[in-house]
């Protein structure tokens, strides 16, 4: 999930092939008006829809990319300009299965990836480290996009999602038309994360310590525990989204990928120090440990009732976003916050896209 602390040019590692339909082609209108895109028109109004009105992608697809097999969902026109979003931990696609249509009526191309670890993404060899830091899953984008040949596109996520559609703004703003990015900067400074935060703050987090231990790595490697874990986890971070047990079920087959463990094991233990990242991805982490600025067109949204936010304010990260910015508080929402609020989340992309 987001860094603990938000309390206070390179190339890729390879590319794609062709991907592949293994569902119904989307027949979402494409209302964009033509021109709409350019900086200083109206952008499309989005209208209201309660979270839940839809449960399931109608178009679900593979593709080779970098070191993945990535699974993804796709909805809208072929051609429209393409938006990327990208979920967190313990959430999978689903997280945008409200958005993806609302931005597909609008004209837009939508992509929908698991990340790796996740759902319907493997790997490509069973050699390649199972490793889950920022940088790497960052260039699981890039590799995406390289693979679907899309030279740019707006980036949104939340969590896990919003720390690498941060970090590929950061390192690589050519291939980001625009930013939106729950929780502001998200971007991991190993250093700072051995400092202690207050008791409260630190309480939760406590699965992070958790999972720094076997007992938490064996929780996650067993099925019940790792079910029953992050459905917890769900309740604690979402204290007034009424889902139901369906709900939870759809993202929690996303969980039975083989390396998913290992991933979430990684990601964490990495963040607090307690894990080596890989060799290939250090030049990518020493740029980002120098905290650089994100330039591209930001809407920054903080929801109100999420635990991990010590305010909503946005002030702690506001120096990082140097471009055209706007922030933005979703009131009575928790941390899963397209999900909860899939109407103000795709409004802020296709604002976004405006700025």
């Amino acid at each position: 999930m987001i860094n603990r602390r938000t309390f206070t040019k390179a190339v890729g590692l390879g590319v794609g092939a062709t991907a592949v339909s293994v569902g119904a082609a989307s027949t979402a209108p494409a209302a964009f008006a033509a021109g709409s895109a350019r900086p200083g028109r109206p952008a499309p109004v989005i209208p209201a829809i309660a979270p839940g009105t839809h449960t399931t992608f109608t178009e679900l697809k593979r593709v080779q990319a970098g070191v993945l097999d990535i699974g993804y969902a796709e909805a809208g026109p072929k051609h429209g300009p393409v938006v990327i979003c990208l979920h967190g931990w313990p959430y999978d696609i689903h997280s945008f299965v409200d958005v993806a249509p609302l931005l597909a009526d609008a004209g837009y191309r939508v992509i929908v990836p698991y990340l790796r670890g996740h759902g319907t993404t493997n790997f490509l060899s069973p050699t390649t480290v199972r490793t889950g830091q920022q940088s790497a899953i960052a260039l699981d984008v890039i590799a995406l996009m390289d693979a679907l040949k899309i030279h740019k596109a707006v980036l949104a996520g939340f969590d896990w999602g919003s720390r690498a559609a941060g970090t590929v703004a950061a390192l690589w703003p050519e291939r980001v038309k625009a930013l939106v990015a729950v929780s502001g900067y998200l971007i991991v400074n190993i250093p700072s994360q051995q400092n202690p935060l207050p008791p409260k703050a630190e309480h939760t987090w406590w699965y992070q310590y958790y999972f720094a231990t076997d007992r938490g790595r064996v929780a996650m490697e067993t099925k019940q525990y790792r079910h029953d874990l992050c459905r917890l986890v769900w309740d604690e971070v979402s204290p007034t989204w009424k889902f139901d047990d369906a709900t939870f079920e759809r993202t929690a087959a996303a969980f039975e990928n083989p390396d998913y463990a290992a991933i979430v094991i990684h990601n964490y233990r990495w963040r607090l120090g307690l894990a080596e990242g890989e060799r290939r991805y250090d030049r990518y982490e020493q740029l980002l440990a120098a905290r650089p600025a994100i330039t591209v067109p930001t809407i920054a949204l903080d929801p109100a009732l999420d635990p991990f936010l010590p305010t909503t304010d946005g002030t702690g990260y506001r120096k990082f976003f140097t471009g055209r910015y706007e922030h933005r508080v979703l009131p009575g929402i928790g941390h899963n916050a397209p999900q909860e609020a899939p109407t103000a989340f795709a409004q802020a992309v296709v604002d976004a896209d405006h700025l």
